[in-house]
């Protein structure tokens, strides 16, 4: 959510920052609201002054045994009063924050402006294999392989789910396992088991309600299957005040995620890489607003990692102002070569939200004097996405004869295995 006191100070700056997203301005509307509820409170606060008057006016004159009804019948009205104020201070309040809640985070000033035609490669690591024959997608090995069955998972579930069998499926489990090891041993991650159920505060503390639920599952019971582990994982923190000793804080966890992807239709409607229901690995850190920026570094460091152990292809883009996610401040995307359609295509997100989150969910850490509060900043990223991972590696270590090498680091989760193949 988005600081009111820094739009009192500069609406038009705020305006701006709303047009590199190309939205229309909204400062006067939200500062008209905010007027309105502030008035409301100064009535309150007028009518409790006089009030407090009235009461020790009363008194006074029923200790003198003089007539108070005047005094009292005013007490009476102004209590009504108050009430209605509060009523209307509370509607105009909620209404504020409702105008607040729907805008997105005000992007960074290095955010490259324009759509994603204008997103920006930042650099490349590896080189995309040549073959000496037409290499496939992932969809088209997987079924020859009889290990991806799109059939039978639309049977069970319908569109956009997708059964994996035998060694493939033990692949994409082995590469959630690496993952999850690598940043729990190595980047110091500690690792989370989280509810896969979460309630609709949970959401609005990261930003997915109300602007996007639409593509979120909800349950009968008023909860939300969780659309990454982002959102249990960053709530932990919900309205908490931290030590700054405890910061910063690094989390990861490898759960299901669960995408209704409402606006998506028509995109990548075969194979396995726009799912309702996916795995991924789910890095989230917590810190003092100062260490944002070598957190987002390094935590997209962390991914990287990931995609060079496994030997696959990839490159750092940041994301122009119209690309950029609604709780994001600044996002790099890390793309994955994909020989089947000659593509990069995204695997991992990795985002500084700044305070964003941070004042939806009022979660707050101490200065290094232990006395002063600041919203702490939250980022999030995909370290990685395990099936856009087992994609890549299933296209990048094909073979001519359709079979698939396991890539040498998810070999001790694999029992040994080097490659997989029919039969």
């Amino acid at each position: 959510m988005h600081d009111l006191r820094a739009l009192r100070a500069d609406p038009a700056g705020f305006d701006a920052a709303l047009g590199r997203r190309s939205l229309p301005p909204a400062a006067e509307g939200i500062l008209e609201v905010d007027r309105e509820r502030r008035e409301k409170l100064g009535l309150v606060q007028q009518a409790q002054a006089r009030r407090n008057g009235l009461s020790r006016e009363i008194g006074a004159l029923r200790r003198q045994e003089a007539d108070s009804s005047a005094q009292e019948r005013e007490a009476v009205a102004l209590a009504e009063a108050m009430e209605a104020d509060n009523r209307a201070a509370a509607d105009l309040d909620a209404r504020l924050r409702g105008l607040l809640e729907s805008l997105p985070n005000i992007l960074d000033a290095d955010v490259p402006d324009g759509d994603e035609s204008a997103n920006r490669i930042l650099k490349q690591w590896g080189e995309p294999p040549a073959f000496a024959f037409a290499p496939k997608q992932h969809f088209e090995l997987g079924e020859a392989l009889g290990m991806m069955d799109f059939a039978a998972a639309a049977k069970i579930a319908g569109a956009r789910f997708t059964l994996l069998r035998g060694p493939l499926a033990r692949l994409e489990r082995a590469l959630g396992q690496f993952m999850l090891d690598l940043h729990a041993s190595e980047h110091g991650y500690q690792e989370t088991i989280v509810p896969l159920l979460v309630n609709a505060a949970s959401c609005r503390g990261t930003g997915q309600l109300p602007k996007f639920e639409e593509d979120l599952f909800k349950t009968t019971d008023g909860r939300y299957l969780i659309p990454t582990a982002e959102v249990p994982l960053t709530n932990t923190v919900a309205g908490e005040i931290l030590a700054a000793a405890a910061l910063p804080m690094r989390l990861v966890a490898h759960t299901e995620c669960f995408r209704s992807e409402a606006g998506a239709a028509g995109r990548d409607t075969r194979g396995y890489l726009r799912q309702h229901q996916f795995r991924k690995v789910e890095l989230v850190s917590i810190c003092r607003p100062e260490e944002s920026d070598a957190e987002h570094e390094r935590m997209t460091r962390c991914a990287e990692t990931v995609l060079e152990r496994l030997g696959i292809p990839y490159r750092r883009v940041v994301l122009a102002a119209g690309d950029t996610g609604f709780s994001a401040a600044k996002t790099f995307d890390l793309e994955v070569w994909l020989p089947g359609p000659r593509a990069w295509r995204e695997i991992s997100s990795c985002s500084n939200t700044r305070a964003f989150q941070a004042r939806r969910m009022n979660a707050r850490c101490r200065g290094a004097d232990g006395k002063s509060l600041d919203f702490v900043h939250t980022l999030n990223g995909s370290g990685i996405a395990v099936g856009r991972a087992l994609i890549a590696v299933m296209e990048n270590y094909q073979q001519e004869d359709g079979s698939i090498v396991v890539p040498e680091v998810v070999r001790p989760y694999m029992g040994g295995i080097e490659r997989i193949a029919c039969g």
